[in-house]
């Protein structure tokens, strides 16, 4: 089974209903990435099946949750999550946050090749990266603690909005210690191919009521 092969199998397999050209700008992505990947060392997988599993399906797992018109990926590194939902979702506007040059570099190429008009990148720190409107949802991968990812993007989230941090084992000493917010919902996240376990906790502002 070839990689395409195997990307539409787990994508059946995960509910997702993404038609054949888009698979392909997915795995163009995926093909650009393993490409600079080998020069500006973007992310520690290297393999095109785990880069598939670990990077793309995981990223993708998100689609169900993702709602409204504007999204910040912030820490996105490769554009991960970022930009295989923005592929996915051509009617969502998205920015990619990196602080790290390269890493900006290479998104804003991916931006270009790829044509992604519903792609900003921009090359700053989260806490200070002033937007022009605010985000109905902010998502990360990188982030190591709930709260600091709140604190440090708590500006940018529209009222009402969500944060999306992406988590392997369930965080109960995080969420026990969250300040600034406060946990919506909870989602085991299924990935083909991904043995490790995958949370997806949904935060919204403290002083907001579900």
């Amino acid at each position: 089974m070839n990689l395409a092969e195997q990307f539409s199998k787990a994508l059946d397999q995960m509910g997702l209903a993404i038609d054949a050209a888009t698979q392909a700008r997915l795995l163009d992505y995926l093909a650009l990435l393993a490409k600079w990947n080998k020069t500006y060392n973007l992310t520690a997988i290297h393999e095109p099946e785990r880069m598939l599993t670990h990077h793309l399906l995981d990223s993708l797992a998100l689609l169900p949750h993702v709602g409204g018109e504007r999204l910040l990926d912030v820490g996105s590194g490769g554009g991960l999550p970022g930009i295989p939902l923005a592929i996915a979702r051509p009617g969502l506007q998205v920015t990619v946050l990196d602080s790290n040059h390269k890493k900006a570099a290479f998104m804003q190429q991916a931006v270009i090749e790829l044509r992604l008009a519903n792609v900003e990148v921009v090359c700053d720190r989260s806490e200070a990266y002033s937007p022009a409107a605010a985000y109905s949802q902010i998502v990360c991968r990188a982030f190591s603690d709930l709260s600091d990812f709140v604190r440090a993007t708590r500006h940018a989230l529209a009222p009402g909005g969500e944060w999306l941090a992406m988590k392997g084992v369930y965080p109960n000493e995080e969420i026990a210690q969250l300040k600034g917010a406060r946990l919506k919902r909870d989602v085991v996240l299924h990935v083909p191919g991904l043995e490790a376990e995958r949370h997806l906790i949904v935060l919204q502002a403290e002083e907001e009521t579900a």
